[in-house]
């Protein structure tokens, strides 16, 4: 894996390395295990990888905000965004990497 962002691209070459199967077996194992994620957040389940995070749809109230040019009050409509909070062991894992 090369630069500082993995990639499908990236994720389906360890994959072929790793276990064998063809690049293109790769890639809709792949696409097919982001989409079963994508799926599930799509109807408000959680997503739970053991020893790597959870994936929740959390709701956002409406707020008000500011327009950032003007500087006028705008109010900001309510909304449902992803969340990630990763696994102890995912923390520990980057701290020992990364030397913190």
């Amino acid at each position: 894996m090369k630069g500082a962002t993995l990639t499908r691209a990236d994720l389906c070459e360890a994959v072929h390395e790793e276990v064998g199967l063809t690049r293109q077996d790769c890639a809709g194992l792949v696409e097919r295990t982001l989409d079963l994620v994508a799926e599930a957040l799509e109807q408000g389940e959680t997503v739970k990888l053991s020893g790597f995070g959870v994936f929740q749809v959390r709701a956002k109230r409406a707020r008000m905000g500011r327009n950032p040019k003007t500087g006028e009050p705008a109010e900001i409509e309510p909304r449902r965004v992803i969340g990630f909070r990763a696994s102890q062991v995912m923390k520990a894992r980057i701290d020992r990497a990364l030397g913190d």
